[in-house]
């Protein structure tokens, strides 16, 4: 907080430094802490009749009346991170973009819009790095329009919690009723440590074939959806057969592109879990990456899934962002 020369408070922010990241201290007037101030950090996102938004690292927005606060400073861009390979957001956006492409895309200015027969969220949302080229509220109305054009629901894809992310464009999206569906965080960590575990027993391929997809959580999948899973600068799909029969203990796909490796669909049956299947079939996947030449590696994990990020702990990742779905008003759309 921020204190000055005579030892009291300060408040040191103001309407103007909207759009930047700040640290405040209020009064907690709904006495919910049992403490009499709270603080609060992140990216300021509004300030307006007498009130404050402020979005946080989780994408959480925070109210905060003027008239409670007690001290308040901007604070640096995005907190020095103290593991993991050093990446931008508009770099491992990209990365995650190009590991996970659709089938039909198309620019409005620095947008992407994305789609894939629905399969996935991620490859049926609009990704927002930079400039759309037109006033917000034009720009809204040619997304829904050109995913109404596909019989598809509008989604844009945000992050808060990193320099560069998008926090305003959130706070934007909220006042005009978009929806936030889903919350996930992209982690980032060494490949190195991960390639150093066990990876025996694993069977890689360059293509998602009949054996991989028995295990793969999303029924049914269809030929766009085999395009989507295939699509990458350099593709491979781990696969531990079962010694019962039937589909495979366990499964991983994996993208190198360049530096970076990135992880996903790492599923193992229920009954064989806390195995080690997982990081065994991660260990693979690391060391044919590292023969790439790839050194760092990223995944991507939903908040909720406290067996996962617990795994992710011990193989070296850490979380570099927040990344968000937003859906247009009263419109329902396809799984994550």
């Amino acid at each position: 907080m921020e204190i000055s020369a005579a030892g009291r408070l300060v408040v040191r922010i103001s309407a103007a430094d909207v759009g930047k990241r700040v640290s405040v201290r209020c009064l907690d007037e709904t006495a919910v802490t049992h403490e009499k101030f709270t603080d609060t950090v992140g990216v300021l996102t509004s300030w307006d009749d007498g009130v404050l938004m402020i979005t946080r690292r989780d994408g959480q927005r925070v109210r905060i009346p003027e008239s409670a606060l007690v001290a308040g400073k901007v604070v640096p861009a995005a907190p020095a991170r103290r593991r993991g390979p050093a990446a931008s957001y508009e770099e491992l956006a990209r990365i995650a973009a190009r590991g996970w492409r659709p089938v039909e895309s198309e620019r409005l200015g620095e947008w992407e819009l994305r789609a894939a027969s629905g399969f996935t969220r991620r490859a049926n949302s609009v990704l927002p790095l930079g400039d759309p080229g037109l006033p917000l509220d034009e720009a809204l109305t040619a997304v829904r329009r050109w995913y109404g054009e596909r019989g598809l629901p509008a989604y844009i894809q945000t992050a808060t919690g990193a320099e560069g992310t998008q926090e305003l464009l959130c706070a934007e999206l909220e006042t005009r009723a978009w929806t936030r569906e889903v919350t996930a965080e992209l982690w980032t960590g060494g490949l190195a440590p991960v390639a150093d575990r066990p990876g025996d027993g694993v069977v890689l391929s360059r293509e998602a074939d009949a054996d991989w997809l028995a295990r793969y959580q999303r029924k049914g999948v269809s030929e766009v959806a085999l395009r989507v899973l295939g699509s990458g600068p350099s593709v491979w799909f781990a696969t531990v057969l079962s010694t019962t029969g039937g589909a495979p203990a366990a499964i991983g796909r994996c993208v190198v592109d360049g530096r970076w490796a990135g992880f996903a669909a790492v599923e193992v049956d229920p009954a064989l879990r806390r195995r080690g299947l997982a990081s065994t079939v991660m260990a693979a996947l690391a060391q044919r990456a590292l023969e790439e030449g790839a050194s760092a590696a990223w995944l991507q994990v939903e908040s909720d899934n406290a067996g996962a990020r617990a795994l992710y702990e011990r193989l070296g990742f850490a979380a570099h962002h927040a990344y968000h779905h937003y859906r247009e008003p009263d419109v329902s759309g396809p799984a994550r």
